[in-house]
């Protein structure tokens, strides 16, 4: 085993998990950019993974690896990017171990990401909400199931990954009630809950009663709903709304399509956008501001408080022949 090879190991049992007790979501999302980057180099190498050195992933093959992310496995430029954090962290773990190899590592970790459209988050309307509310059959076990964490994540605003972790105990009921969740960067929030939820939650949990530590939403065996899962409840409750409402069919509506709503419905509310980011768990408040920019409500009420400009309408024309001659070229 090479030196690299040794350090890409040390880096995840030493630095994600030893040094900054990272999740097994991260350490997941890290995992997948070494094993790509491993095996796109040891075909273009024809070296086993565990014989590449870092002369072998030089700055020309990462740049290779981005542009194979690219154009043959057509991820977006943000994925390209979040690959690219990936491989600048590992090297630059790898460039405290191994100053031989600084060479080797300053130029890997000069590769810049590339520059990504800002796009407009998808939110969905009142009118959509209450359409997707609906669509669950709660006449089943499944559709008041599904109805109940639809709503929760409508409310509150969870990650995808939060309302399949969810237990019993996480859920207070009582006078001021709230969830409680163990979210992304292992920070724990509470958000509390709407009277419509409260008791959307009570029934649910009166019906199928279970031990503080079982799921909060399960399946029919009683294990917790996966992410997959999650996701493919979600589509088929958003393909039956579109059929009376039929702005629908236009958005693939994801469980973080959910989050955004929440985030929406708060901002339409007049809250404070710093109160939002506390509300989502946001580390910085720059991020919540991505609300700011889909919000054409905001941005006309804005309008309506301006006094329009005092001007004339109508087309420029020019004061001579020539000078009309050359515009019309």
């Amino acid at each position: 085993m090479t030196t690299a090879a040794a350090t890409v190991q040390a880096f995840f049992t030493e630095r994600l998990v030893h040094q900054r007790r990272a999740s097994g979501h991260t350490i997941s999302a890290y995992r997948d950019t070494p094993r790509l980057l491993l095996t796109f180099a040891a075909a273009r190498t024809g070296t086993l993974p565990c014989h590449l050195g870092f002369a072998e992933l030089n700055a020309p093959v990462v740049a290779a690896f981005l542009d194979h992310l690219d154009h043959d496995r057509g991820n977006s430029i943000r994925t390209r990017n979040a690959r690219l954090a990936a491989i600048h962290s590992l090297f630059a773990f790898a460039a405290l171990r191994h100053p031989e190899h600084a060479a080797d590592i300053d130029r890997v970790l000069a590769i810049p990401p590339k520059r990504a459209d800002q796009t407009i988050v998808t939110f969905l309307t009142d009118e959509e909400t209450q359409a997707l509310l609906a669509a669950p059959d709660r006449a089943t076990r499944t559709g008041r199931r599904d109805h109940a964490w639809i709503l929760l994540a409508i409310q509150t605003g969870l990650r995808a990954s939060e309302p399949t972790s969810l237990t019993c105990a996480d859920v207070h009921l009582g006078t001021g009630a709230y969830v409680a969740c163990h979210g992304k960067g292992r920070k724990d929030r509470i958000t509390p809950l709407a009277p419509e939820t409260v008791t959307t939650l009570r029934a649910w949990l009166t019906e199928y009663p279970g031990a503080p530590e079982d799921p909060l939403f399960s399946t029919n065996r009683g294990g917790p709903l996966s992410h997959d899962a999650l996701q493919q409840r979600l589509s088929t409750h958003t393909t039956r709304a579109g059929q009376t409402c039929p702005s629908l069919a236009s958005k693939n509506v994801t469980p973080h399509v959910l989050r955004h709503t929440a985030a929406m419905r708060l901002l339409h509310a007049g809250v404070d956008i710093t109160v939002i980011a506390l509300w989502l768990g946001h580390e910085n408040v720059t991020t919540t501001q991505t609300y700011l920019q889909a919000d054409m409500a905001l941005k006309q009420r804005a309008l309506d408080r301006t006094t329009p400009p005092d001007t004339t309408p109508g087309r420029y024309k020019p004061p001579d022949q020539l000078l009309a001659f050359l515009e019309a070229l």
